[in-house]
């Protein structure tokens, strides 16, 4: 093999469009001394040579901008559209002037499209054009500005939610917000309700941690004190035992055995007590 190249990306090929480096340096002077930008031009391609293949819609100025910052393509705000447009095909969202806005995936046909009037017509895919190359039109339509209206006298929320002093007219001839506003607070009162039983099982689990933990130090003093009162008595217990009989003692020291004898004695109490408290715990 004696050569490896890349023959074709795309629509573009290498007998289409090839120019050198020394190309590209003649435009910059002819662009930079005489103004001249036909060199240049026909050097650089625009993006939109790539997308040439793929099926176009055409949107209007008023709705370019919103686009750009990431809005749903609906049909009222397109212009044009091309035949054979099929659902799940990528396409391309294109201004009147031939810019290309976006490439996006048809979720309606050009039969769907010419019958219907509302609707989203695309899903975005990757937006190509910069935002504020066009002006900002949105909220600038009738019923946005009754809204921003309504805001302003109070008839409506700072977030143009229903309001006690709101009009019938408006809540009837917008059910559809209505019942958005209704699902959305079904969602926040059950959020609320989740949080608040979470803090609850979280509260209760900590409280019995607490109580463990308290129980445990408790069983812990008694048991750091019951050796030093065991240990003295079981020793008083082990001389008694190494002591020899009442008979070969005089009768003199027989009163002292009796007395050591009866320590001995509680101390077996004492311990059978201590046994039976833990077996009850």
């Amino acid at each position: 093999m004696q050569e490896l190249r890349r023959v074709r990306s795309g629509i573009l090929s290498e007998k289409d469009n090839l120019i050198t480096m020394h190309d590209v340096l003649d435009a910059q002077w002819q662009l930079d001394n005489h103004k001249d930008e036909d060199y240049m031009r026909r050097v650089v391609l625009p993006l939109e040579k790539l997308l040439c293949s793929h099926p176009r819609i055409v949107m209007k100025d008023s709705a370019v901008n919103a686009v750009c910052y990431g809005a749903k393509i609906m049909l009222p705000g397109v212009l044009r559209y091309e035949d054979n447009i099929e659902v799940n095909q990528e396409i391309v969202i294109m201004t009147s002037k031939g810019e290309a806005i976006c490439l996006a995936i048809a979720l309606m046909t050009t039969a769907v499209l010419s019958t219907c009037d509302h609707g989203i017509v695309a899903k975005i895919k990757r937006v190509v054009m910069e935002r504020d190359t066009y002006p900002r039109k949105w909220g600038l339509g009738p019923k946005a500005s009754r809204k921003k209206l309504m805001i302003k006298e109070g008839l409506l929320d700072s977030k143009g939610r229903r309001n006690e002093k709101t009009p019938s007219a408006w809540s009837e001839e917008h059910q559809g917000y209505i019942e958005k506003e209704i699902k959305v607070e079904q969602t926040m009162t059950k959020r609320k309700h989740e949080s608040s039983s979470e803090a609850e099982v979280a509260s209760q689990t900590s409280l019995k941690r607490i109580k463990k933990k308290k129980v445990k130090r408790s069983k812990e003093k008694s048991f750091e004190d019951i050796p030093t009162v065991t240990a003295e008595l079981f020793k008083e217990k082990k001389k008694m035992t190494r002591q020899p009989s009442l008979d070969s003692f005089p009768r003199e020291n027989s009163l002292n055995l009796h007395q050591t004898l009866k320590v001995t004695e509680l101390c077996d109490i004492e311990v059978k007590k201590k046994k039976h408290k833990k077996e009850k715990k």
